[in-house]
């Protein structure tokens, strides 16, 4: 997966095909990516996913909007956002948890 992602954006709308981990290039006008670039855009790619896996661990956590509205109207706008703080202070942005 990571591999073919960082392919298309080495190399947008180049011909190539991947099969068992194994690039077969096809493009003759644009160059194959080396090895290293590959793997540098790979780990440029896994950064970002983990610098951004606080969205989904919330998304997760998040009680649905009707549960929400129903929390404010029975315990008030503070208690919500108290309840709301501890998700997000549990998993910050940026870090990978």
């Amino acid at each position: 997966m990571y591999k073919t992602k960082a392919l298309n954006l080495l190399r947008p709308n180049a011909q190539w095909v991947m099969h068992d981990d194994k690039l077969t290039w096809l493009d003759t006008n644009v160059t194959e990516p080396t090895e290293q670039e590959i793997n540098e855009k790979i780990e440029e790619i896994k950064a970002e996913v983990a610098k951004n896996a606080y969205k989904g661990q919330r998304l997760a956590e998040y009680p649905t909007w009707n549960e929400q509205l129903d929390n404010i109207y029975h315990n008030g706008i503070d208690a919500w956002k108290a309840d709301i703080k501890a998700i997000k202070d549990k998993y910050p942005k940026g870090e990978a948890k």
